[in-house]
């Protein structure tokens, strides 16, 4: 099995990469990282395909809109049909095919699909654990300068008075959205890493806050 993982690494990479867009938070080290972490999660499932499992680690993103973007909640099923076709075409095992799809479909948090197969579970846990921790943060800062968003709001960075805007403000996004990433881990493991990372982001976003004055 090590073996056709290996090979299948390749291509799976030549077809991530073909057309891949200039975006930091979600390049091939992003792929990479996803399984990475999937690996470690699969550890406990003996009963997953990593075929699967690695399939859809390395083509979730092959649509990638931007986090404002009116599609963005559709991205998911876009990268799921895409992806199925490449592979098809690839000679990708077509029995594998329906489960590729469904781990892509779910490892959206905005498309909202429920994971029901355990490479699926997998695939989600692996995908927001990246989004969690010192990488995570990167990757939040750099997606918001993107956006044009500002760091923190000038006079309530910590949102005791106005509600929590993220599409305005970078700091904002950790307590809005990533904070409810752990509580949403499919596997012990990713719950147990998910709220490691958290317990990072909230001690820097404390710092933070300490600095801006």
């Amino acid at each position: 099995m090590q073996d056709i993982l290996a090979d299948w690494k390749l291509r799976l990479i030549a077809i991530a990469t073909e057309g891949m867009q200039d975006d930091g938070a979600h390049d091939i080290n992003h792929l990479h990282r996803v399984w990475q972490n999937a690996q470690q999660l699969m550890a406990d499932y003996a009963q997953a395909d990593p075929m699967v499992v690695q399939a859809a680690c390395y083509l979730h993103d092959i649509v990638n809109l931007p986090k404002n973007h009116p599609d963005r909640a559709r991205a998911s099923s876009q990268a799921a049909s895409l992806a199925c076709d490449k592979l098809l075409r690839a000679g990708f095992p077509k029995d594998k095919l329906d489960g590729v799809r469904h781990a892509i479909e779910a490892h959206s948090f905005s498309a909202a699909i429920s994971p029901v197969t355990i490479e699926a579970r997998i695939v989600q846990d692996a995908d927001r654990l990246d989004a969690l921790g010192a990488v995570g943060l990167a990757r939040l800062f750099y997606t918001a300068g993107r956006m044009g968003s500002a760091f923190a709001h000038p006079d309530d960075p910590l949102a005791h008075h106005r509600e929590l805007d993220d599409r305005a403000y970078a700091l904002d996004h950790i307590e809005l959205k990533l904070a409810k990433l752990p509580a949403s881990m499919q596997t012990t493991a990713g719950r147990s890493l998910g709220e490691e990372r958290m317990e990072w982001l909230r001690a820097f976003r404390h710092a933070f806050v300490a600095e801006w004055g």
